[in-house]
């Protein structure tokens, strides 16, 4: 058997979703309200002053901190239905249905969130490692369950999560540097759909 992992954001769809989730589940007052406060922030991830870590777990507490965790699953969960179906790459959902034809072990490893990503893997049949948000009481806390999963802490979970020498070939496709880490885990690798040596 073989193991594959795919990111999502960029990979499996033709761009990252965050901010299109937060358009989605978060109130449109909260959104107004943010608008000024995180455009200092933009403009500095734009020039690669700001980490992606840092402006996502500031609009993260911003927009979520509060929210019924049931409420914001059942978003995840339409925004899943409505919008990833509208923005996912043929040649993805194509290599994903070949891998699982093959009998091989797929898992999207992502930065994007549990709320959404876990509906969409269990919708089609494929194992997920993502980032966690932090519920207490059965409200979001506005805070990441552990760290994000982006660069190193992609290769760190799946060693966690997969037993690598139980694969005769270990598949990786990204798209960002966030997955190079990732990807060097592999014997096949794959960015932005052009294989490397």
């Amino acid at each position: 058997m073989n193991l594959a992992l795919f990111d999502f954001d960029g990979t499996i769809t033709h761009k990252a979703m965050f901010a299109d989730f937060i358009r989605f589940a978060v109130p449109r007052r909260r959104r107004i309200l943010g608008t000024p406060l995180f455009a200092p922030m933009v403009v500095g991830y734009k020039l690669g002053l700001v980490s992606g870590n840092a402006i996502r777990s500031s609009v993260v507490s911003f927009g979520l901190r509060g929210a019924r965790a049931e409420h914001v699953r059942e978003m995840g969960r339409r925004f899943s239905d409505e919008v990833l179906s509208t923005v996912l790459r043929p040649i993805a959902l194509e290599r994903i249905r070949w891998h699982r034809e093959r009998g091989d072990k797929v898992v999207v490893v992502s930065g994007a969130l549990d709320i959404y990503l876990e509906y969409w893997c269990r919708t089609h049949g494929l194992d997920l490692i993502c980032s966690r948000l932090e519920v207490v009481d059965s409200h979001l806390t506005g805070r990441y369950h552990g760290p994000q999963c982006v660069g190193a802490e992609k290769s760190r979970r799946v060693r966690e999560t997969c037993t690598l020498q139980d694969f005769s070939t270990v598949y990786a496709y990204g798209d960002t540097e966030e997955d190079l880490d990732m990807l060097s885990m592999a014997h096949k690798k794959y960015y932005r759909w052009q294989e490397l040596p």
